[in-house]
């Protein structure tokens, strides 16, 4: 999608989503990549950390490097084609085959409009290649160039834990294209804003989430930590130092407690946005 207008007076609310232990229960290359490397998980990302040190490297643009480095090592060229069918093999957490349709009918029924983003350090090939891939309007991960043979040379986009809140800004301005810095950078009165940061949602995990996480909280959103069973412990401490508003089990189920939530923050956000436009009417009137 290209840089977004607003064509109604419906507010709009974005959810914004980390991918890995987020959506799913592990790193996407584990499900499909490194396997066909035949390496154990444990070493590929042993090695990678390795890497980082020594070279005092960007943990995310390492992962990538180390992706290239050993797939040209085997004589396997990385290929978008190849990322894009590791796709089908992520498993999703409960309920997400459901959640998306649910979230957005219950949008439409208060008055609003619900639009879901990605903003994960993960590969955009390879969510590309998942059956949920159509439920995002934007998609903002880490992405590779290829050359004239297909394969992966460079990275295209490096989305880390600290630049992760540059795609929010997007968001709210409604400018997606990454190669667009000019509209992004450009002043702008906030009641023109595409989706005002009250208006949005952000899902994550953990620590690599912070940034957003502050952001939300700092601007009127709202900031939900999802866990599984075995690691609640550092989702309570980010709730304890009131880094996120919520946590939940990583169940996305109809009418689990993220699901209520969700719904209820959706509800509460559409009646201040209707209410904010009636009042600004009225003094227009005037």
């Amino acid at each position: 999608m290209n840089n977004l207008t607003q064509t109604n007076k419906r507010p709009i609310i974005a959810l914004m989503y980390d991918f890995d232990k987020t959506l799913c229960a592990d790193y996407m290359q584990n499900y499909g990549f490194v396997p066909s490397l035949g390496m154990k998980q444990e070493d590929f990302w042993k090695e990678t950390n390795i890497l980082c040190v020594q070279e005092n490297m960007d943990s995310t643009l390492a992962y990538m490097y180390k992706m290239v480095l050993e797939s040209a090592n085997r004589n396997t060229p990385l290929k978008r084609e190849k990322l894009v069918e590791m796709g089908a093999k992520i498993q999703f957490y409960k309920g997400l085959d459901t959640w998306f349709d649910r979230i957005n009918n219950f949008g439409n029924s208060v008055g609003a409009d619900v639009e879901h983003y990605v903003i994960s350090s993960g590969l955009t090939e390879i969510i590309n290649g998942t059956p949920l891939s159509d439920k995002f309007t934007k998609i903002f991960a880490c992405e590779f160039v290829y050359d004239e043979n297909g394969n992966a040379v460079w990275p295209k986009v490096c989305v880390n834990y600290t630049n992760k809140t540059q795609f929010v800004y997007r968001i709210n301005k409604g400018v997606l294209e990454i190669s667009n810095d000019t509209d992004l950078n450009r002043s702008m009165p906030d009641d023109s804003k595409r989706i005002p940061f009250c208006n949005m949602i952000y899902i994550g995990d953990g620590l690599s989430d912070v940034p957003c996480m502050k952001m939300m909280k700092a601007y009127g959103g709202k900031a939900i930590a999802v866990y599984e069973p075995a690691n609640r412990t550092p989702v309570e401490e980010l709730l304890q130092k009131e880094r996120v508003d919520f946590i939940y089990p990583t169940d996305y189920s109809p009418n689990t407690g993220l699901e209520v939530t969700v719904k209820n923050i959706i509800r509460q956000m559409a009646v201040t946005d209707i209410l904010a436009v009636e009042n600004h009417s009225q003094k227009n009137a005037l």
